[in-house]
């Protein structure tokens, strides 16, 4: 990748939590008054690895919220996500990165076609590349879960896909899916770093193949379930069965509040359960549910039971509590996957980025959920780069 281009990237719902984190890193980093802690892109083992540098990287995006990005970044401050000072010193550079955030998709307000919103949409993206004389733009999707997408025809054919978002009529695709949409006609790769349906939908698979365009998700691993694909991989290896595993998750802030209703709470909820039941089979009993509490702000806590049997028929069991701020947990993410993709599309790579499942709680194009072993995929794919 020649060392003078940039690299956009746009992120869904851009002035959220773990956008806002992610832009205030960003200018961190830049500054040099934070260290890359969190960024896998940083290790040793992707030294040689063309990646775009933090002054490479350009921020933009969508959102149907209007709050100041700096003011944004000030509640995230208090909330102790990051210090003050950190705040202080990114603070001029927010403005910058508001400036690039245009209003997202909204289907409660939007009248006419699906097509003529992603048309906007992408209108958007595309601009934003013209304006910065960007060589490609990542889009990743980083708003609110959506509740499950209710299958439909279209969404297995993309001629039938697009004829039908031409209806204005009908509303065809989800919020997460329609941004997928208009990123993928734009000619931008996509990262799905949520639980919703975004990039999913064989039609857009198909979309993505046609133009040649990578794309990776879904759901980002940061916290509980990261550390279920580390644990899960031990009980087996040992030849130790599994009975049960529970697990609470305690969360306030917008994910919180976004996640207390029960139906958008399906997607997250199968999103977990999914890697692991692949990692220790369907027969283990493994309840999991999640609680509103505001008092928590950003804050969120997991803590898990895991009840085995070994030697003897010996019953026994492992519990664990994790609490950490799910933002910056997710944002050094947001900046490994962008600039990692960003070398894939360089290299002419399209379809699933399996090997990016290392990510993802919920891998698209692969079932492989052993942290060890995702790692390895990784580096390995990264030093063929």
């Amino acid at each position: 990748m020649p060392a003078q281009e940039r690299t956009g990237i746009w992120l869904i719902g851009a002035r959220g939590s773990v956008a806002t984190t992610a832009a205030v890193g960003l200018l961190a980093l830049r500054a040099g008054v934070t260290g890359p802690v969190g960024c896998v892109t940083e290790l040793s083992a992707f030294a040689g690895v063309p990646l775009p540098g933090w002054d490479d990287l350009v921020l933009g995006g969508h959102d149907i919220a209007h709050t100041p990005l700096e003011k944004r970044a000030e509640q995230l401050a208090g909330a102790g996500v990051f210090g003050h000072p950190v705040f202080s010193a990114v603070r001029s550079g927010l403005a910058e990165v508001d400036a690039e955030i245009r209003d997202g998709y909204h289907p409660a307000t939007h009248t006419g076609a699906q097509a003529d919103a992603a048309a906007r949409l992408g209108a958007d993206i595309r601009a934003f590349a013209d304006r910065h004389g960007l060589a490609r733009v990542v889009v990743v999707n980083v708003s609110s879960t959506e509740a499950p997408c209710p299958h439909l025809p279209e969404h297995d054919d993309l001629d039938a896909l697009e004829a039908a978002l031409a209806d204005p009529a009908r509303a065809v695709l989800p919020s997460s899916s329609l941004s997928a949409y208009a990123a993928l006609k734009a000619g931008s790769p996509y990262v799905e770093f949520t639980p919703s349906s975004g990039v999913t939908l064989p039609a857009l698979r198909q979309l993505a193949e046609r133009e040649g365009l990578p794309y990776a998700g879904s759901d980002g691993k940061t916290g509980e379930t990261l550390l279920r694909t580390v644990l899960a991989p031990m009980f087996s290896a040992r030849a130790l069965k599994v009975r049960s595993w529970s697990g609470t998750n305690l969360l306030g802030g917008g994910d919180g509040e976004t996640l207390a209703d029960p139906v958008t709470a399906n997607s997250k909820l199968e999103s977990k359960a999914r890697g692991l039941a692949a990692l220790l089979g369907e027969d283990v009993t493994a309840p999991l549910h999640i609680d509103n509490v505001p008092d928590l702000g950003e804050i969120k806590t997991a803590w898990d039971h895991v009840s085995f049997e070994g030697f003897l028929g010996a019953r026994m069991s492992l519990q664990f509590t994790w609490t950490g701020y799910d933002s910056a947990l997710a944002a050094p993410l947001i900046l490994d996957l962008a600039r990692l993709v960003t070398a894939a599309h360089a290299d002419g790579q399209s379809g699933a980025l399996t090997e990016l499942g290392f990510f993802f709680k919920d891998p698209l194009g692969s079932d492989e959920h052993r942290f060890a072993e995702q790692a390895a995929r990784l580096i390995t794919w990264a030093e063929a780069l």
